[in-house]
C-alpha cells in the first residue's frame, strides 16, 4: 500500500516513497533502502529486498509507465537514477520505479532515513512586532453586509529606506459610517528593520475617513514615492506621498472620488494600478461591489438567526477606470473604454497581458456572478472575453463566489494563469492559460478540488515561498458569517492554507506542517505579500475581523537561492508595474511580472521575486517594460535585492 504522505518531489530529493515497510530515498546517485522494523546497523539486507528483486518489472515495462522513456534510460545508464525536476509520478508509476530500482541498485543501509523537513514554514511574529491594531467592523444585530467585507492591507516602502512598511484599512461606526474616534483609524506602521514596527499614522496623516475597505499602492505621479488609494463604502481617498514621511489627501483635486455619474458614490471593495494605454503613467481601476444602502438594505435571517444577506439579493455595479492625465489629475474614461458596460459584483482584481499583445488585461473575480476577463483592445477600449476564454464559470458551468484573485504564470510556460478564492462548496478555481486566448479549468488536475471545496477564503497570493523555482498558493481562510456555527454548523474562524507547487501545476496542501502557529484559526480577510526582512523569503501579513493582524515571517528550512528585482522606470511608470520578467538559469526559465494588485482588497510588494533552487548564477534576466523597452542582464549574482533602472528608449 503506497503511503502518499511520504511522496515529495524537489531538486535534490527527487522522490521519497513508502511501499509497505520499504522506503526509497535517492541521495546523489546512491539509493538508500530502509525497512525500519527489520534493518539493523551494520548493513544487513532485509529479506524483502531480495524477494522484490525476483519479481521486479523489466526496463520495457518501466519505460512504458514512467513519464518518459528517457527517464527509464537514464536509470538504466546510472545517470542519477531519478526523474527530472518537476516530473510528477502517479502512485503506480512510483511503485514501478521502486521495484525497478530495487532490482537494479540494491544497497545496504545502516539506519532509517528521517522524514524530510516541511517545504514551507511560517511563524506568526505579531506578538513581538509592536504592532497594535484591531480591525473594527462594527458588527451590529442587523448584520449589514459591509461588516463582513472589511480588512485591506498593503506592503509598500513609503519612505524609500529599503524596508516594507504595513498599512491597514479600518472600518467605522455604523450607521454613521464615520471614524468617530481613533480606534477606527486606518494605520501605517513603519518597518524598523529589526522585526518591530512603529505606528506613524498621525505623523503621516493617513487616519482616513469613512468606512474603509481596500487599498492599492502605486506611484501615480512618478516622483519616486509610492502613493495610496483607499477604497470604501462611502469614501474613497487618494493619498499623495509627499516624500517627507507625510501624505496629503488629493481625492477631490485629482478627480478619483469613486462617484458614478447619475448614481452617486459606489461601494468600492478594491482597486488596482496599471498602465492600460502604455503612456508611462499609472491608471486606476476601481472595483465596485453591490448597489447597497444601509438605510434601505433588507435584513436577512436563517432559522430566526440574523445573517448577512446573499449578494444575489442586490444588484451589482459598474467599475470605474480613471485615466492618468500626467498632471496630478485623472479623467473618468469608464464609458468610452467600455468598462462601465460590464456590471458585476467585483471582489478581486489582477492584471496581466495574457495574450502577449503588449497591452495589460484585467481579471475581475465576481461574487456569485460570472467573472470578467477584460481584454485590452489596444485602442483604449476593453471587451469581456471571460466566457469565450473559459474563465467566466467553473468546469461544471457554475459561477462561484469569487473573492481574491491572482494572475501569474504557475507552471513556468510563460503564460499567466488565473487563480481565485471562493466560498465553501465552490472550490478555488485554477484556470490554466493554454495560449491563443484560451484557458482550461485545471482545478481538479491540480489537486485543489478536495482541499478547497470545504473552505472559504478571501485573500490569496501566488509566490515561491520555498524558493524552489515554482510558485505556491496561499489563502486567507474564514467563513462569511460570524455566527456560522449556529447558522451553518461550520466554524467562522479557520486556519490559513498554503499549497506547495510540486511541478506541472500540481499542488499539495502542506498547511498542517507549515508551523504550529499556522494552524491557529481566525476570521481572516485581506492578505499582502512581500519580503519584510529582505532575507529572500516571501512573508505575508493577514488581517482578521475584529482582531489583531497576523505577521507571517517565512521560516522555510532550505538553502535555496533567490533574487528580488526592484524596478525603476524612466520612460515607463516609476514602479515598473506591468513589466514582464523572464529569468534563465541552469534549471530553465521562469516568468513573473511587477504588480501590486494581489488577492482581496490588498496590495503587495511591487518588487519581483524569484526562487532559484540551487542555481548559483542567473544566466539571463530579460525585461519587457510596458512601453516596449526591452532590457537584458546577464550573469547576475543570486541572493540579492537588485535595483534595475530602465534603459532609455532608443532615439527615433
Amino acid at each position: 500500500m503506497l503511503d502518499l504522505s511520504r511522496i515529495r518531489l524537489d531538486k535534490r530529493l527527487a522522490i521519497i516513497s513508502a511501499v509497505g515497510a520499504l522506503s526509497l530515498v535517492p541521495l546523489g546517485t546512491v539509493y538508500l533502502l530502509t525497512a525500519p522494523a527489520t534493518v539493523q546497523a551494520g548493513g544487513q539486507q532485509d529479506e524483502s529486498i531480495a524477494a522484490r528483486q525476483e519479481k521486479a518489472p523489466s526496463l520495457a515495462t518501466v519505460s512504458k509507465h514512467l513519464p518518459s522513456e528517457a527517464i527509464a534510460k537514464k536509470i538504466e545508464q546510472g545517470g542519477g537514477g531519478m526523474p527530472e525536476f518537476g516530473d510528477v509520478l502517479q502512485p503506480d508509476e512510483i511503485k514501478l520505479l521502486v521495484d525497478y530500482l530495487v532490482a537494479k541498485k540494491p544497497v545496504h543501509v545502516a539506519a532509517a532515513i528521517p522524514s524530510p523537513a516541511p517545504p514551507i514554514v511560517f511563524e506568526n511574529t505579531m506578538g513581538s512586532s509592536r504592532i497594535h491594531f484591531t480591525l473594527k467592523s462594527s458588527t451590529t444585530p442587523q448584520r449589514y453586509s459591509i461588516e463582513t467585507m472589511a480588512g485591506g492591507v498593503a506592503l509598500f516602502d513609503y519612505n524609500n529606506d529599503g524596508l516594507l512598511d504595513i498599512f491597514f484599512t479600518n472600518g467605522a461606526e455604523i450607521p454613521s459610517l464615520t471614524k468617530t474616534n481613533a480606534s477606527y483609524s486606518n494605520r501605517l506602521f513603519r518597518n524598523n528593520g529589526n522585526g518591530t514596527f512603529t505606528d506613524v499614522t498621525d505623523a503621516a496623516g493617513l487616519g482616513g475617513a469613512g468606512y474603509s475597505m481596500g487599498v492599492a499602492a502605486g506611484d501615480y505621479d512618478n516622483d519616486g514615492f509610492v502613493d495610496l488609494y483607499v477604497t470604501g463604502v462611502n469614501r474613497n481617498q487618494l493619498f499623495h506621498n509627499n516624500g517627507d514621511g507625510t501624505f496629503t489627501d488629493v481625492t477631490a483635486k485629482s478627480g478619483v472620488t469613486g462617484i458614478i455619474p447619475g448614481s452617486g458614490k459606489a461601494w468600492a471593495v478594491t482597486a488596482g494600478w496599471f498602465d492600460y494605454n502604455n503612456d508611462g503613467l499609472l491608471d486606476l481601476l476601481v472595483v465596485n461591489y453591490l448597489n447597497y444602502d444601509l438605510k434601505t438594505a433588507a435584513l436577512c435571517s436563517s432559522n430566526k438567526l440574523p445573517t448577512y444577506c446573499s449578494p444575489d439579493d442586490f444588484q451589482g455595479l459598474p467599475n470605474i477606470l480613471y485615466r492618468n492625465n500626467g498632471d496630478g489629475t485623472f479623467t473618468d474614461v469608464s464609458t468610452e473604454s467600455h468598462i462601465a458596460q460590464y456590471v458585476g459584483k467585483g471582489m478581486g482584481v489582477a492584471f496581466a497581458d495574457y495574450d502577449h499583445d503588449g497591452f495589460m488585461d484585467i481579471f475581475i473575480s465576481n461574487d456569485t456572478f460570472p467573472n470578467f476577463l477584460l481584454h485590452n483592445n489596444g485602442d483604449g477600449t476593453f471587451s469581456d472575453a471571460a466566457t469565450s476564454a473559459g474563465v467566466a464559470y467553473t468546469e461544471d458551468g457554475k459561477s462561484v463566489a469569487g473573492m481574491g484573485a491572482e494572475f501569474r504564470d504557475l507552471d513556468n510556460d510563460g503564460k499567466p494563469d488565473i487563480f481565485h478564492t471562493a466560498m465553501y462548496g465552490d472550490t478555488f478555481p485554477l484556470y490554466k492559460n493554454l495560449g491563443g486566448g484560451q484557458f482550461e479549468d485545471a482545478t481538479s488536475a491540480a489537486g485543489l478540488t478536495a482541499p478547497t471545496s470545504r473552505l472559504t477564503a478571501w485573500g490569496t497570493g501566488t509566490f515561491d515561498f520555498d524558493n524552489d523555482g515554482l510558485k505556491d498558493l496561499f489563502t486567507a481562510n474564514a467563513a462569511i458569517l460570524d455566527n456560522s456555527m449556529e447558522v451553518e454548523h461550520r466554524p467562522f474562524a479557520l486556519p490559513n492554507s498554503v499549497f506547495h507547487n510540486r511541478g506541472q501545476m500540481v499542488f499539495e496542501d502542506v498547511s498542517a506542517t507549515a508551523g504550529a502557529s499556522f494552524r491557529i484559526a481566525a476570521p481572516h480577510r485581506g492578505a499582502a505579500f512581500g519580503d519584510l526582512n529582505n532575507d529572500g523569503r516571501v512573508d505575508a501579513v493577514v488581517t482578521t475581523l475584529n482582531g489583531p493582524p497576523e505577521v507571517w515571517m517565512n521560516r522555510s528550512p532550505n538553502h535555496n537561492h533567490w533574487i528580488i528585482l526592484k524596478l525603476v522606470g524612466t520612460s515607463d511608470n516609476a514602479d515598473g508595474l506591468g513589466t514582464q520578467v523572464k529569468i534563465t538559469t541552469a534549471h530553465g526559465s521562469q516568468y513573473n511580472e511587477a504588480t501590486t494588485a494581489v488577492g482581496y482588497n490588498s496590495s503587495s510588494d511591487k518588487r519581483v521575486h524569484f526562487g532559484l533552487g540551487d542555481a548559483t548564477v542567473i544566466d539571463k534576466i530579460e525585461l519587457a517594460w510596458p512601453t516596449g523597452v526591452k532590457q537584458t542582464l546577464t550573469n547576475v549574482k543570486v541572493d540579492q535585492v537588485l535595483t534595475v533602472h530602465e534603459t532609455p528608449k532608443p532615439a527615433k
